[in-house]
């Protein structure tokens, strides 16, 4: 029979081991949210898998082929967005926008993904107007 404080040892031990190996596994599946500016000043940021955010700077969307190109800017930092397929319908010049990918050498930021961010304040649709020949 194992005493109390063995017991105890042994849980610990197992859920420490636990920790461990969710932390590993996770390691690679997290990605930050920058903005332009933190990622121009971080040298090391070509490196990391990085979740890019800011506005769509209002005449920058060009599309080339199956390639789309913009712009994302916050607090007077840019960084062009190269994107492979077309962004959700929902994107647009002006509007917040989420890219997933990494920079690349060229400066240029590769994004995987995109999503477009919606404020957080949710209100309910205004009433129906009421028709003018209905009085």
């Amino acid at each position: 029979m194992i005493r109390r404080p063995g017991r105890l040892a042994l849980v610990a031990v197992l859920l420490a081991g636990g920790a461990l190996l969710v932390t590993g596994a996770l390691r690679d599946t997290l990605t930050y949210y920058r903005t332009p500016g933190e990622v121009l000043a971080d040298p090391d940021a070509a490196r990391e898998r990085v979740r890019l955010g800011g506005e769509v700077v209002p005449g920058s969307v060009r599309r080339d082929g199956e390639v789309v190109l913009f712009r994302l800017a916050d607090s007077g930092h840019e960084v062009a967005v190269r994107q492979s397929g077309m962004p959700p319908e929902t994107f647009r010049e002006g509007e917040d926008a989420v890219v997933e990918g990494r920079l690349g050498v060229d400066g240029v930021f590769d994004a995987e993904h995109v999503v477009v961010r919606h404020g957080n304040e949710y209100r309910p649709a205004p009433p129906p107007a009421e028709p003018a020949d209905a009085r």
